[in-house]
């Protein structure tokens, strides 16, 4: 069975600031089964917005993982924000977190997979 997107959030607020990093949720989405967005920031500006990973990533030994997708980076914070708000029109129930690592890479507090 797959850990609730509230459950599943709180742990990765955790470990980002368990790594010395920063987390905060800024937006609250379904609490079963709300889809997860990561906005994670750079200490020198850069951003990327991680999505959930299309279903095709998902290994079915293990259907329970939550993988995610680059889907936008760069050093534009409004062009970010603009997709992230077309997201929540189209799913009011996402959850977003906004998070800066610090020293610790993205990938190690969330699994990403490329295309």
């Amino acid at each position: 069975m797959r850990v609730t997107s509230d459950l599943w959030v709180s742990a990765l607020v955790r470990r980002v600031f368990g790594a010395g990093g920063f987390a905060a949720v800024v937006n609250r989405g379904a609490t079963e089964a709300g889809a997860v967005f990561v906005l994670a920031r750079g200490r020198l500006g850069e951003i990327a917005l991680y999505g959930p990973a299309p279903q095709t990533s998902y290994d079915s030994a293990k259907p329970d993982d939550r993988f995610f997708s680059l889907l936008a980076a760069g050093d534009d914070a409004a062009v970010l924000d603009a997709r992230l708000e077309r997201e929540k029109k189209f799913d009011p129930d996402i959850w977003v977190v906004e998070i800066e690592a610090g020293t610790v890479p993205v990938e190690e507090l969330i699994s990403v997979k490329t295309p």
